[in-house]
């Protein structure tokens, strides 16, 4: 199975490359772009609590709507976040491990909590905009090129969990 849709972040449309061949998944990613990915994310790591607030901060500032979707309390759910990013990203080079983990994800978001498929262009907006605010001047065009090919990624495989849940 070979799916190919178009996700829009910071203003630019990009292809989410996602495929899954004989339950192998691939990124389109070089191998410099997951070191990259990597990398910058062992800087965010250590502030991942201000991470954290940053990017439901500026969520909630792209869509307010959003804030309803979350129920309970905004500093257990920033670290939930932030271990599932430092569990993808430790992951990038071996994603058939992941895959299962992150497609469920999908249809629970899908399922429990209701996200609109909108929301995941948002998400990735507030992403990007938090790396670069927690890595400031390492937040080369490399390295957000790579966490844009790294977020169209997983959200694809989101995306393609939730197709299944219906």
């Amino acid at each position: 199975m070979d799916e190919t849709n178009q996700i829009i972040l910071v203003g630019i449309s990009f292809p989410i490359h996602f495929k899954i061949t004989d339950s192998k998944s691939t990124l389109d990613m070089t191998p410099e772009q997951v070191t990259l990915v990597k990398e910058s994310w062992e800087k965010v790591k250590p502030i991942s609590e201000q991470a954290a607030e940053l990017f439901y901060g500026r969520l909630f500032t792209l869509d307010p709507s959003l804030r309803s979707l979350f129920k309970g309390d905004m500093s257990e759910q920033g670290k939930k976040l932030m271990s599932t990013i430092t569990l993808a990203v430790t992951s990038l080079d071996r994603l058939e491990t992941i895959l299962p983990t992150v497609q469920a994800l999908g249809r629970k978001h899908a399922v429990e909590y209701e996200v609109p498929d909108s929301s995941y262009a948002t998400v990735g907006e507030a992403l990007i905009w938090t790396l670069g605010q927690g890595l400031g001047d390492d937040f080369t065009e490399d390295v957000k090129e790579a966490w844009l090919l790294t977020y169209t990624t997983l959200s694809g495989a989101m995306l393609s969990g939730k197709s299944t849940a219906a």
